[in-house]
């Protein structure tokens, strides 16, 4: 089932993915190239590069449902649900988890500021964004089917530290992804998956 899931999933860029459903999932819309109308928009934070409320209009329709953090919520109108870390919801027919997201070792993301990864549940498959985030002491105890792990460093983990995330989660599928954009290249996917060689399976998405 988690093969179902992942040809459905595409990555836009930076921490931007689409679940072509049903529902239509964005995550962390950012610089959109397309305006496929969305059931759901899921944002992790307030961040410029996460929550952009020009690319949200690109896609955001009357009924269109968006589950995000207070700060991020502020900056946004129409259906929103306000969440934070150890929370979670019903939307779309969908259960959708928050996680915390916060940094360990710099201070990007503080985990007073209450940033969220999520985990949905597709078709019994449990797919987990992280967010902006550090290997998390949270992280160890989740169950989820694919992870999506930011993997560029200076404001999330590096490729070695999302490699021990990986293990710690041990996902069926494990996908980098904020490299290409802000900050990090292909160099850093491609790292990610070479320390999970024989470990775990990892898939490192063309940019749609």
């Amino acid at each position: 089932m988690a093969e179902k899931i992942l040809k459905k999933l595409s990555w836009l860029g930076h921490d931007c993915f689409k679940y072509s459903g049903p529902p239509v999932i964005y995550f962390d819309p950012y610089e959109l190239r397309q305006s496929d109308p969305a059931d759901l928009i899921l944002i992790s934070h307030e961040h410029f590069d996460h929550c952009s409320p020009t690319d949200v209009t690109k896609v955001q329709r009357p009924d269109t449902v968006i589950v995000t953090n207070p700060a991020a919520a502020a900056q946004l109108s129409g259906k929103v649900i306000v969440l934070r870390p150890g929370e979670q919801t019903t939307a779309c027919g969908l259960t959708i988890e928050t996680v915390p997201a916060y940094n360990i070792n710099k201070q990007f993301h503080p985990k007073a500021a209450g940033h969220l990864g999520f985990i949905v549940t597709l078709d019994g498959i449990r797919l987990y964004h992280a967010g902006d985030t550090d290997f998390i002491p949270e992280m160890k105890g989740l169950k989820v089917d694919i992870a999506l792990l930011p993997v560029s460093g200076t404001y999330v983990m590096t490729a070695a530290e999302a490699a021990e995330a990986a293990r710690a989660i041990n996902p069926k599928i494990a996908i980098p992804m904020h490299y290409g954009s802000i900050v990090g290249s292909g160099a850093d996917a491609k790292t990610f998956k070479s320390l999970l060689e024989g470990q775990l399976r990892v898939e490192i998405l063309a940019k749609d």
